[in-house]
């Protein structure tokens, strides 16, 4: 313990944190994603591409989907583990060592796809073997969404990892210390 706080609760905490940070990435896309969408459909009506190929190739900027069920399920997991070490439950240390360190591996994953969607964008539509989807120029059209979305959208997705990562360790050590 440190002073008269367990330190259960500060990985409760910590959790919490990261199933804000986890539904923000819902609600920005609730928000700004039909603008994105509209700012994208203009790139590829620019460049000679009918926008409609890429709802039809599954390409959303919406919060429809994994984008929204995802996220939810990870905010709804931290939220459980958060109550179970707030209530010092025998579960919690076992259960925030499988989730915390999922959260982590995912939040990775996430970050290398945003590091990497030209790239990835590019190589799923070289593998989709269609002439439309090969013209697009893909660094442009996402970039045309990207812009769609309000500046301070980045700082929020930089913030979010911060969070998740940071608070994912704070929770790990925490447990530790509380055991």
């Amino acid at each position: 313990m440190l002073g008269e706080i367990p330190m259960n609760a500060f990985a409760a905490v910590c959790q919490l944190f990261v199933a804000l940070a986890f539904l923000s990435i819902p609600l920005v896309r609730h928000r700004f994603g039909p603008v994105a969408k509209a700012a994208a459909d203009a790139e590829l009506a620019g460049q000679g591409v009918r926008p409609a190929v890429l709802e039809e190739n599954g390409l959303r900027f919406d919060a429809g989907g994994h984008e929204t069920w995802a996220p939810v399920a990870v905010a709804a997991a931290m939220t459980t583990l958060a109550v179970l070490n707030f209530a010092q439950h025998s579960w919690s240390t076992p259960l925030t060592w499988i989730f915390q360190c999922a959260v982590i591996a995912m939040n990775a994953l996430i970050l290398y796809s945003n590091l990497t969607a030209v790239k990835s964008v590019e190589a799923a539509f070289r593998r989709k073997n269609d002439a439309e989807l090969a013209r697009i120029d893909v660094a442009a059209f996402l970039k045309a969404a990207e812009n769609a979305f309000p500046s301070w959208v980045q700082l929020l997705q930089k913030a979010r990892h911060t969070i998740v990562f940071g608070s994912s360790a704070i929770a790990l050590t925490a447990i530790t210390l509380a055991a």
